[in-house]
């Protein structure tokens, strides 16, 4: 069999891909990517290995220096996401790309409205809605309002929008990043579906077990290049991650039982109404103690977002208690939260945890550089700085060019570390840590868990907001279960917890009494 007759097999090729950005950096080295018509392949690799930035190539975002796309067996130039829509390609974001005020049928037509005399058609756009969902068996009620639909119909939402686009190959980044395992598998089911319909799936996750149960094949990258390329059938997870990192992983957190002392962060009776009116937090109570990890589960949008800001000082105040040490931190500035030892870890890195155009060393030292020892007279101690910054990149592995790049340039994972290096540097009595490994890599995920749990042994007390079930598992010494708006389970981790009861809580199939939560909580207290 000839080169072109091996290259006719797969609906997709990319071959030789070269992509260097402005400041050097070379995120692609001569990837190749081949992928057949009608299967799940999958593409891993650490966060800043080139899985997004060779995704760009083919939905058109980025351009390569260097190679060729090769798509249905001929050569094609993707300039655009609209060229790559155009030819069958899409892409469903890791985030998604809804307004969560429109309906579903209004969101599926975004950018291809229908029109009757001029005006929008909303009739035929929830005429469209229905024929795209019962096609491919992916019900939805198109007059629903996107902000009222619990997550994994959201996903649902973003992959019929792609759906009634016309494509063929279907992009999927980090698809299962917020579902429970519950909607997880009900997403497999769909995908696997969509497989048989002949349509073909990248899927992007950093969940090897996930990989495992779908894939049928899969493409591992590490430093820009291809370091591996077989049937999932022939591997299993110590494998791919050793490939990915280059390194053996431990996939579970080794940690001895918690040893809590006092009290340092009580919530008493919380409730949050957010801009829409929505209750969103109802009438919560917790606290955390010296020396233990509490985790809080919960499909996202279920209020785990508003408590961390609201302890952290970043949403506005509205009804109950919040007490550290004893003391109301009720309307408190940032900087005197930070003040006393508490360290936040925002869900997104990129609004809250970082400013984007500022180089690592003003990222590092942006909640310090007022301090004595960071000025010298009335000018900056750019020595100490210099050796502090350093010492910080140095100790946590931040894979940069130097302490001089600006943040944005850096990976995921690597950006997660800089923020992780910054907050847990401050030496904290009291962490909050809202999805610190969200959307980064096994390696990376594992020296944060592992982080937080020295803070633990250390005498911190520790507050873990995590979609990431495995995680809450993992490191988590109690774990308090969440559900519109109020902790629906309190339960001791200790005793084994699996991933499919936390769903269960996760998605309101099964409740705690009062009762029940207070017997728990007080029992550890105890």
């Amino acid at each position: 069999m000839n080169v072109d007759e091996k290259i006719n097999e797969y609906i997709l090729v990319m071959e030789g891909i070269t992509k260097i950005y402005d400041n050097g950096f070379v995120a692609n080295k001569n990837i190749d990517l081949r992928v057949k018509k009608g299967e799940i392949h999958a593409l891993i690799g650490e966060n800043g290995a080139g899985k997004s930035t060779l995704m760009k190539v083919l939905f058109g975002q980025e351009q390569p220096e260097e190679g060729q796309i090769i798509y249905k067996g001929e050569p094609v130039s993707i300039t655009n996401p609209l060229k790559a829509l155009e030819l069958g390609i899409g892409m469903v974001h890791q985030h998604f790309m809804l307004v969560p005020s429109l309906t579903v049928a209004e969101n599926m037509v975004l950018g291809i409205e229908p029109k009757k005399r001029g005006l929008f058609d909303f009739d035929q756009a929830v005429k469209l809605t229905k024929e795209i969902s019962h096609k491919y068996k992916l019900p939805i009620d198109p007059l629903a309002k996107v902000m009222d639909l619990p997550v994994g119909f959201k996903q649902r939402v973003e992959i019929l929008k792609i759906l009634l686009r016309g494509v063929d190959v279907l992009i999927l980044d980090e698809p299962t990043a917020v579902l429970t395992p519950q909607e997880t598998e009900e997403l497999f089911v769909q995908l696997r579906e969509l497989k048989k319909n002949g349509f073909t799936i990248i899927f992007i996750s950093h969940k090897l077990n996930e990989i495992m149960a779908l894939c049928d094949r899969v493409t591992i990258l590490r430093d820009g290049r291809v370091t591996g390329i077989d049937d999932v059938e022939n591997l299993n997870e110590k494998q791919i991650s050793r490939m990915m990192v280059g390194r053996d992983v431990m996939l579970t957190i080794d940690k001895t039982a918690a040893k809590p002392k006092e009290k340092i962060l009580e919530v008493k009776n919380l409730h949050y109404v957010d801009q829409y009116g929505k209750h969103v937090v109802k009438n919560v109570s917790f606290s955390v103690r010296k020396g233990e990890i509490l985790g809080v589960a919960g499909v996202e949008g279920n209020g785990q977002r508003e408590i961390s800001n609201l302890i952290s000082g970043l949403e506005g105040f509205q009804l109950g208690e919040i007490l550290y040490k004893g003391n109301s931190v009720v309307n408190k500035s940032i900087r005197n939260l930070r003040e006393q030892n508490i360290s936040h870890i925002s869900e997104d890195r990129m609004t809250f945890g970082t400013v984007s155009d500022a180089t690592i060393e003003e990222n590092l030292v942006s909640d310090r550089f007022y301090k004595k020892e960071f000025n010298k007279y009335w000018l900056f101690n750019n020595n100490y700085i210099k050796k502090h910054v350093n010492d910080l990149i140095k100790q946590y592995n931040v894979k940069c060019d130097s302490k001089d790049a600006l943040i944005k340039t850096l990976s995921g994972g690597n950006m997660q570390k800089v923020v992780v290096a910054r907050e847990f540097s401050l030496k904290p009595e009291l962490v909050i840590a809202n999805q610190p490994t969200r959307g980064i890599d096994v390696g990376s995920s594992e020296f944060i868990r592992n982080k937080l749990v020295d803070l633990r042994d250390d005498g911190a007390a520790v507050l873990l907001i995590s979609a990431d079930l495995t995680e809450i598992i993992e490191v988590s010494d109690s774990i308090a279960v969440m559900c519109e708006g109020q902790i629906v389970a309190y339960l001791n981790n200790q005793v084994h917890v699996s991933e499919e009861e936390l769903g269960e809580y996760m998605l309101g199939l099964k409740v705690q009494t009062p009762q029940e939560i207070e017997k728990v909580m007080h029992y550890e207290e105890s």
